[in-house]
């Protein structure tokens, strides 16, 4: 099996500690900040890393503008939170959480998530995190009590997240239309609080396992379900049914690169899955029909995508791919 290692890159570095100079000059600024205000507080290092990215040609006039726009930032905060380029510093382990994270970059996100937060105002609506950024609980929590207005969540990586922790973070996102999520494997729980909190959720996107206990726990919480995209993922031909023909009121239906498995083997207590290498996809046409749109790969045969969701046990290993490929999908409002 192969080990996924994360490692900041010196960009990343150079954006961190820019984030965490900016969010210091912030601390001592008021809410009716001056661009005159602000230029007066930005001290030597913070204007060398910002002006040696400019031409030596660009006009002062040019410097003004990223002063107003700094200052508007600040003042009326950022919507997207995106940390989809920003990796752990980890090792896979055998044992819970089954990852390890270097110390030092926990405390250097730490920082980042207070001063991007801090300047965010609270009007952060879309929370981005590559699927290899493994937050400490304490950080999932800092960020969700400081993002109330939070609609769309991308985060697969609930490692070190205690289940308390995401109901509660749920609970207060009162706003939440669209989650992609981990297949884990009992999330009756997040159901059932997206069903009570969310009123507005309609769409879903799972990397992982499609298995029986996931389908009943979705058709059962959330029956008005809108979009659904699982691509990219090993899928129980009787789990996939239950979805067609529970949740009524799906109308997106991604099933992109999916391999199909037949459940319900068990060794040494575990459930185990066998591929199923002749599929008659016809049941699963008609019962699609319905929907206004179906995404389904029509050369699995040669499809690169569709080996590779094979080879990784439907599980693909996005590290070894084209950078940022993890982020497509044929439905564009849960593309990144």
């Amino acid at each position: 099996m192969c080990s996924e290692f994360g490692r900041l890159d010196d960009t990343t570095m150079e954006v961190e500690n820019m984030t965490v100079m900016m969010s210091n000059l912030m601390k001592n600024l008021n809410n009716d900040v001056s661009v005159e205000t602000l230029m007066k507080n930005f001290n030597s290092d913070m204007s060398v890393e910002i002006f040696k990215y400019l031409d030596i040609f660009e006009s002062s006039s040019a410097i003004d503008r990223f002063f107003e726009a700094w200052c508007k930032a600040s003042q009326e905060g950022w919507q997207t939170l995106d940390f989809s380029m920003l990796k752990s510093d980890f090792i896979k382990t055998r044992v819970e959480p089954f990852v390890w994270v270097n110390h030092h970059f926990d405390n250097n996100l730490y920082n980042l998530l207070f001063a991007a937060l801090k300047s965010s105002n609270g009007n952060i609506k879309n929370l981005i995190f590559h699927y290899n950024l493994f937050l400490t609980d304490d950080q999932f929590m800092y960020t969700a009590k400081r993002c109330p207005l939070v609609r769309r969540l991308v985060f697969v990586s609930w490692n070190r997240i205690k289940k308390i922790s995401i109901k509660k973070a749920i609970r207060g996102w009162k706003d939440l239309e669209s989650m992609t999520m981990p297949s884990i494997r009992d999330p009756k729980y997040v159901f059932e609080e997206i069903s009570k909190n969310c009123k507005n959720f309609k769409e879903l996107k799972i990397m992982g396992h499609l298995h029986m206990r996931f389908a009943s726990a979705l058709t059962m919480h959330l029956p008005n379900l809108e979009v659904l995209s699982i691509r990219c993922s090993c899928l129980d031909m009787k789990a996939l049914a239950l979805i067609l023909d529970k949740l009524q009121h799906l109308q997106v239906l991604n099933i992109s690169h999916f391999c199909f498995v037949k459940s319900g083997f068990h060794v040494d207590d575990r459930e185990r899955y066998m591929f199923i290498n002749e599929i008659d996809l016809s049941t699963i046409r008609e019962k699609a029909s319905r929907l206004c749109e179906f995404f389904l790969c029509e050369k699995q045969t040669s499809c690169i995508m569709c080996h590779r969701t094979r080879d990784g046990c439907g599980f693909p290993r996005w590290f070894m791919y084209e950078e940022g490929i993890w982020k497509d999908d044929e439905v564009k409002s849960l593309a990144i």
